[in-house]
């Protein structure tokens, strides 16, 4: 239990430095492209790339969560992994082909065919990747996934930067993605030693499994959609934008810290599944370390919106405010809620995930189409937040009946870093009340005013959250677990700094 437990930090380390550093490497890539390329190049590379997410959703059955999750995967069930990739990737990209003309007819753009030539191309390609990288991440030996993804980024940096000097055109980036797959599929036949082959033998278990993460990621997909949708249907452009925008500040926490952690603690999890004693408090240990890391960033966020707003976005986006404010409640909700999936497909119940998913779908379609059409972009957080303000509580509930988690456990986990937060929330909203900056008011006055908060509320939110944990006698929790978790991430950061 302690050796997985160890594992899962270090591989949580890893995917959130490479998350660090693929976002860095992408954010240098765009300040470069924006001024090699024309906005017109990025909207043709994006307008088949929308096509190609919906025609893969219609195969992503998640294979790799099929092998982990079952501790007996013998070796025709990778085999029947690997041909089911195969075929599917040429059955992409096939769609791709189908899809080209009638693309370039609704678009009106002629180059979208060989865009989607180029896609279709890649899809293929991407298919024979071996299947014995899965693992890396069954086995928690996650620093070889990391190496693994940053080559690939690096080689599509090089090669897009390179041409986009070279071409000054949108096959600057679609070179860079054709290369970064080749570079990945070569590199998972030098990493691992599996040499796959065509078999279906193990097909029955596989599509047993797969066929409801096929389902739960095309409705996970329909509810990322949706909101886009209807506001744009109903409110129109401006009111999209301005939603879009806010979404993004606002579940950063999630997006950036929360799925790398949920997505390393699944193959231990899976682990664990045989004795529901010790998922039971690995599932504790990781809501608690979610919660102390989640809370006062989520909460940060919604306190500081309007000087994060006037800072990072400018005078004109100050309607989002409001927006940023309800999501980060949202944010925190659904960055509580993440680590309950893992526990779902380590159990083989991955049909819990998809009745959840259409719950918040049944909530949320409703509630969307009444609430965007009086209030805008408004009610559409008004929605989201409701669909989720019932939706994750029902699916602690399950969690808790799977785990057999009592009520008292599940607060025992939950209170110090909630008093935490709402300590530094109130701290800092008594600062800010001393500390009036008028909504005319430049930008370096709220850039001032984030340089001093931000430090004092992590400063208020360590030393009450340390202070009410050594008040309790030190209780097993996330406090300790992140203490241990925070010294494996500075170790890697050294270590990768010194590498490069």
């Amino acid at each position: 239990m302690k050796d997985i437990n160890l594992k899962m930090a270090k591989g949580a380390s890893w995917l959130i430095l490479f998350r660090l550093i693929d976002r860095c490497i992408g954010f240098f890539s765009t300040l470069i492209l924006a001024r090699l390329l024309i906005p017109a190049d990025f909207g043709l590379v994006a307008m088949a790339m929308s096509i190609l997410t919906f025609v893969s959703m219609l195969s992503a059955f998640s294979f790799d969560i099929a092998l982990i999750q079952n501790a007996k995967s013998q070796r025709y069930h990778y085999d029947t992994a690997w041909t089911c990739n195969v075929f599917f990737g040429f059955v992409n990209g096939l769609a791709l082909l189908a899809l080209a003309l009638p693309a370039a007819k609704f678009y009106s753009e002629p180059r979208i065919v060989a865009i989607m030539m180029a896609l279709a191309a890649n899809c293929a390609i991407l298919g024979f990747c071996n299947i014995g990288i899965v693992a890396f991440q069954k086995d928690l030996d996650l620093h070889k996934e990391f190496f693994l993804g940053i080559i690939k980024k690096l080689c599509s940096f090089i090669v897009t930067i390179a041409l986009a000097f070279l071409l000054k055109s949108y096959w600057a980036l679609l070179t860079g993605i054709v290369a970064s797959s080749i570079v990945g599929v070569l590199l998972s036949y030098r990493m691992h030693p599996y040499r796959p082959r065509f078999s279906l033998q193990g097909r029955k278990d596989l599509f047993y499994f797969s066929k409801w993460m096929l389902l739960n990621n095309f409705l996970i997909s329909l509810i990322h959609s949706v909101p886009g949708l209807v506001i744009g249907k109903l409110a129109g452009p401006a009111s999209l934008g301005l939603y879009t925008v806010a979404y993004e500040i606002s579940n950063l926490p999630t997006t950036e810290l929360v799925f790398p952690i949920s997505r390393a603690v699944f193959p231990g999890y899976s682990k664990m599944a045989s004795d529901k004693d010790e998922l039971r408090n690995g599932f504790l240990d990781v809501l608690s370390v979610i919660l102390l890391v989640t809370v006062p960033a989520g909460l940060g966020i919604i306190v500081l919106a309007e000087p994060f707003v006037h800072v990072l976005l400018g005078k004109k986006w100050v309607d989002t405010i409001p927006l940023i404010q309800m999501l980060g409640i949202y944010g925190i909700l659904r960055a509580s809620a993440s680590n309950t999936g893992a526990v779902y497909l380590a159990l083989g119940l991955p049909r819990l995930l998809t009745y959840l998913a259409l719950l918040f779908l049944a909530l949320l379609m409703p509630a969307l189409w009444w609430l965007v059409s009086k209030y805008g972009a408004h009610g559409a957080a008004y929605a989201v937040l409701l669909a989720a303000a019932i939706q994750i509580p029902v699916g602690f509930c399950v969690v808790m009946h799977y785990l057999k988690i009592k009520i008292f456990s599940l607060f025992a986990v939950m209170w110090r870093p909630l008093s935490a937060g709402f300590i530094m929330v109130g701290a800092i909203t008594i600062v800010r009340a001393n500390w009036s900056v008028g909504g005319a008011a430049p930008a370096p006055e709220y850039a001032l005013q984030l340089l001093a908060l931000i430090p004092l509320g992590i400063i208020i939110y360590i030393a009450v959250a340390l202070g009410l944990w050594l008040m309790n006698g030190r209780p097993r929790g996330g406090e300790s677990k992140f203490i241990i978790f925070t010294g494996i991430l500075l170790n890697l950061f050294k270590n990768t700094a010194r590498s490069y």
